[in-house]
């Protein structure tokens, strides 16, 4: 992926590591439990930026689990990073 991420870029990425979160079941059931998610609503958050965001911020909370992500589907390390702020609620909060 370029090194400038568009949002569709990133909701392709987004909808990669859904799979890959999904496909794992240690880390679907930490992405569920964690967020009180069942399968229907991971189905159903697929379309959604927003829902596809959440799913990078839940992995790259950890290094392994981006590592992972990353070496099953041949992105560099930053990728999912990069896709995150691409995607809504990435915005720079400015308090004044």
């Amino acid at each position: 992926m370029a090194r400038d991420m568009t949002p569709d870029g990133a909701e392709v990425l987004a909808l990669q590591a859904l799979s890959h979160v999904a496909g794992d079941p240690d880390l679907a059931e930490a992405f569920m439990g964690s967020s009180g998610l069942s399968p229907d609503d991971l189905r159903r958050g697929a379309g959604d930026p927003i829902f596809l965001a959440s799913v990078l911020d839940f992995l790259t909370q950890q290094d392994d689990w981006v590592m992972a992500f990353c070496d099953a589907h041949g992105h560099p390390y930053d990728a999912p990073l990069r896709a995150r702020h691409a995607l809504p609620g990435s915005e720079q909060v400015h308090w004044t």
